[in-house]
């Protein structure tokens, strides 16, 4: 299946609910990965698509890097629609330069970076910096644990 950006997907959380996210745009600071927003409000798995308009005026859960294709092939989210408001791209990402080192409990290698601009070092991650998103291309399975708990199901070191 072809994706573009502005694709408005539903994925099943558990039996009776899902969630809304959105294709928003490639990052090449990050492998050139799909970038989504998920939204927060929770909808019957019965019901029907609200209207686009509606589902992208809502409040934001998280963004995440991901490849939408694995998403949709491995049956975790539906298209249901493509609308051309993406929302404001001014989000901030991190990432850490010691990933996969599970003795790694605090870091003081962090990197951040907005879409598409040059990742900048800043060791210590401080102040509005926290807030950022990971910047880790995330499995599906782990982006809708994330809409199920509110956390990833993966190790990464804290700041």
């Amino acid at each position: 299946m072809k994706t573009k950006i502005g694709d408005v997907f539903y994925a099943k959380i558990n039996d009776n609910s899902k969630k809304y996210l959105q294709y928003i745009a490639n990052d090449l600071t990050q492998l050139n990965s799909d970038v989504i927003r998920v939204f927060k409000k929770v909808y019957h798995i019965d019901d029907s698509p609200p209207d686009l308009s509606e589902i992208i005026n809502q409040e934001v859960d998280f963004y995440a890097h991901c490849v939408n294709k694995w998403g949709i092939k491995l049956g975790y989210w539906h298209k249901v629609g493509n609308i051309d408001n993406v929302g404001e791209l001014n989000i901030l990402f991190r990432s850490v330069g010691d990933e996969g080192n599970q003795q790694m409990k605090i870091s003081q290698n962090w990197w951040i970076w907005k879409i598409n601009d040059n990742q900048r070092r800043v060791g210590k991650l401080e102040g509005e910096n926290q807030k950022a998103e990971i910047g880790s291309v995330i499995p599906p399975d782990s982006i809708i644990h994330r809409m199920q708990t509110g956390e990833y199901d993966f190790v990464y070191p804290g700041y």
